[in-house]
């Protein structure tokens, strides 16, 4: 599927990367959301079927709402993950644009008689991705307020003489907002937020907060072996909805306790290693790194920390065992990063060329 056709962000040219993360975490980033896909579920027996197929609770969801959610296999393996918003008269799915054929093929699997039907909606609009601790004042700035929006939630408003949905999306680290209105409106939008001070930001520095949130990526951190309980996406799971697909194996895993393996960040000590790699514990492995990034925080251009997410399996984790690599150590560490602590804390590198 090709993206839609959207205006382009015009990047400074003294614009870096880091620079842009640094908007991101004290200011205000923007970027386009070209690789967000769009299913539209409409139909009588949506709400009850849609509820079936989800892992989460989608029937108490009112006009705006949403919810994060996997959608799994009858095995219960993640096939791939949405946040759903309730309309008047349909349910919304924003997922990976890869992602969008083989849900819908998945999905229309299990329409049998039911009054439900799926579209494809990704290009009807552009989206832009507003994201910051000053974004909520720079968008009120601008004409557009999200006071009284909670999070993972839309509604649509009239500007420019356009309408304009913004979403409060999921934002474990900083505010983040989406904007989702025709191209014209999108050019406007783009125009004023730069004029108002937003920096454009480029994949990397959003790989950079994306790994900093500790948000893990379909097809990066999970993949279609992983269970639910195994991503530590709790926000994910509802556990008295129902039956749902792939069900049974989530209430089998939630009635013995937990899973072995379980998603976490990592403080790297020694060479950065490659995405895939393997951690070991006494000789044995016990874990995979599946992203990995040296990350200029903002406030000391020298220090750059190395960080990852991956699975770690969790006797590992609870004994407290020294984690290797090839060429480093692995520290298990919270999430969110905390990008407020000392540079002296992080493992530096000696130079800044890998930003």
């Amino acid at each position: 599927m090709t993206p839609p056709a959207q205006p382009d962000i015009a990047t400074a040219p003294a614009s870096t990367s880091a620079s842009q993360l640094a908007a991101l975490l004290q200011g205000v980033g923007i970027a386009q959301l070209n690789q967000m896909g769009w299913i539209r579920v409409t139909g009588e027996d949506r709400a009850r079927w849609l509820n079936g197929m989800v892992t989460n609770s989608i029937l108490p969801l009112g006009p705006g709402e949403g919810n994060y959610n996997f959608v799994l296999s009858v095995q219960g393996r993640i096939q791939g993950d949405a946040t759903i918003f309730a309309t008047t008269e349909a349910f919304l799915m924003e997922t990976a644009l890869p992602r969008v054929p083989d849900l819908i093929a998945l999905l229309d699997r299990f329409i049998i008689m039911d009054d439900v039907e799926l579209a494809d909606t990704t290009g009807t609009q552009s989206g832009l991705l507003v994201a910051g601790p000053k974004s909520a004042s720079l968008l009120a700035q601008i004409g557009l307020s999200t006071e009284n929006l909670p999070s993972i939630a839309m509604r649509t408003v009239s500007w420019a003489s356009a309408d304009v949905t913004i979403i409060h999306a999921h934002s474990p680290l900083i505010p983040r907002f989406e904007l989702w209105a025709d191209d014209a409106t999108t050019t406007k939008l783009l125009e004023a937020l730069q004029n108002s001070g937003a920096a454009p930001c480029e994949p990397e520095s959003l790989e950079w907060l994306r790994i900093l949130e500790g948000t893990p990526l379909y097809g990066t951190d999970i993949r279609d072996r992983e269970l639910p309980q195994e991503t530590a996406q709790t926000r994910a799971l509802h556990f008295a909805k129902g039956c749902y697909l792939g069900q049974e194996i989530v209430e089998r895993i939630r009635s013995r306790g937990n899973v072995h393996r379980t998603f976490s960040a990592f403080r790297l000590e020694g060479d950065l290693p490659p995405a895939g790699t393997m951690l070991e514990a006494d000789g044995k492995p016990v874990g995979e790194l599946t992203s990995v990034a040296a990350i200029p925080l903002p406030g000391d251009r020298s220090a750059i920390a190395q960080l990852a997410l991956g699975y770690i399996r969790r006797e590992a984790l609870d004994r407290h065992t020294t984690l290797v690599y090839s060429g480093g150590a692995a520290v298990p560490v919270s999430l969110p990063f905390s990008t407020a602590a000392p540079s002296s804390e992080w493992p530096t590198s000696e130079s800044s060329e890998r930003v």
